[in-house]
């Protein structure tokens, strides 16, 4: 328990994530139940987002233009499985540093000012060391923190679960290197104007916040592991998904309603390059004779004329969706998994790049779904591993059993616990 004088204490919390609708979501979430403690919130990142920071009545800072993200939204490198690391570091990270910087001094409180940041917002140490501000460093997948133990399985990552731990090690040693190369240039160009010393070791150790590293997931799906930084609590999925933000369109109800629940297929908020994955959608729908629900704001991405037993909505929470659904199939993003595993359907999970392929390993740990690469999304294979996922007596008795784990209200009242705990730098 955090002591009452803790959580009595209003603070002016600045929340930095980056990324997709996927990655801001969780962190709209958490801001709203600040604010119910009573705490001063700031959002801070991309203008993409001021609209949705504004219905939701949380005051906003932008990192960056709406046509600076769907530049980054609309380059194919994003979703490959060696190149999306740098894409972001190139097109987004580096022109965040100054921002971020900005934005904590003119907000800064001293001592009564904490930040929470998502993982791709480590230019917020740059403000921790420069403001003296203490700092939550907030992953959403465990596959951020890089263990030889259950070692998160990443594209590019080629060593097995089985392999020794120091040949685990070694693989991270080099992946470190890596993102070294790619990172350090610009992030320590910076830092040497602001008069900080140099660092390294961005992903093995310099994105975890030494204040505090909290991650959004439950234990059940990602273990805390031996190596991790000592510092990481675990809370749980935070679930916000604009659910009231949105009505569900008549036509989509009405499909709903027309038959039995269909396949959701969606290749994630960001995801501007589908087309294949909807075509083949469409055609797996059609060889197993159900029916399907295409979700994506890129209508064009999808295939001009459906069948009368498919239909595309432009978005719907989640939340509202998948307990009337079969079984999805989506890109693995955290958050949709989440989304999926309250509902208590089938994943078929399409593994392009970033955390997607470990969360992959992590639904089939759980025993409620499968995945397939790219290159095996074809329509005879989406809909022959369908039918066996929504055949298995198995596979439903162990979605149902996941969905009785959460606990979405405690896992965010831990959560803002920890924000609020985290109130000194330490020396």
């Amino acid at each position: 328990m955090i002591p009452d004088e803790i959580g009595a204490r209003p603070l002016r919390i600045l929340i930095f994530p980056m990324g997709s609708s996927g990655d801001v979501h969780p962190f709209i979430g958490v801001s709203k139940a600040l604010q119910a403690r009573g705490h001063e919130v700031f959002m801070i990142t991309s203008g993409y987002f001021e609209p949705l920071a504004e219905r939701a009545g949380i005051p906003f800072r932008a990192v960056g233009t709406r046509e600076d993200f769907e530049r980054v939204q609309a380059d194919p490198d994003l979703w490959h499985p060696s190149k999306a690391f740098n894409t972001l570091v190139e097109k987004a990270l580096n022109h965040s540093y100054g921002p971020i910087i900005e934005h904590a001094r003119e907000l800064n409180k001293p001592g009564e000012t904490v930040m929470l940041a998502g993982t791709l917002a480590f230019g917020t140490r740059n403000a921790r060391e420069l403001l003296n501000i203490p700092l939550a460093t907030v992953h959403l997948a465990p596959a951020i923190i890089l263990s030889s133990y259950r070692m998160p399985l990443l594209h590019g990552a080629p060593m097995p679960q089985w392999a020794p731990r120091f040949m685990k090690a070694f693989q991270w040693w080099v992946g470190n290197k890596v993102a070294d190369k790619a990172v350090l240039p610009e992030l320590n160009r910076f830092r040497h104007a602001l008069g900080l010393p140099p660092v390294k070791n961005v992903i093995r150790d310099w994105w975890h916040s030494p204040d505090r590293v909290i991650g959004l997931f439950p234990e059940w799906f990602g273990p805390p592991q031996p190596d991790w930084p000592p510092q990481t609590r675990l809370t749980g999925f935070p679930m916000w998904d604009e659910k009231g933000m949105h009505e569900t369109p008549a036509d989509v109800e009405a499909f709903l309603k027309a038959g039995d629940p269909p396949v959701v297929f969606t290749p994630g908020s960001a995801m501007a390059h589908g087309h294949e994955f909807f075509e083949e959608a469409v055609k797996a729908i059609q060889l197993s004779g159900r029916r399907g629900l295409l979700i994506t704001r890129f209508r064009e991405t999808v295939p001009a004329r459906l069948p009368d037993t498919v239909m595309h909505a432009s978005y719907i929470p989640f939340s509202e969706v998948l307990p009337r659904a079969a079984a999805l199939v989506y890109h693995g993003g955290v958050g949709t998994c989440a989304q999926a595993l309250r509902a208590g359907i089938p994943h078929l999970v399409y593994h392009m790049a970033h955390d997607q392929l470990d969360n992959l390993s992590r639904v089939r740990d759980l025993g409620v779904g499968d995945g397939l690469a790219p290159k095996q999304f074809k329509a005879k294979r989406i809909a022959k591993l369908l039918s066996q996922l929504l055949d298995s007596p198995e596979t439903k008795r162990r979605a149902t059993e996941v969905s009785k784990r959460f606990d979405t209200e405690a896992w965010m009242q831990q959560t803002c616990d920890l924000v609020e705990a985290t109130t000194k730098v330490p020396e």
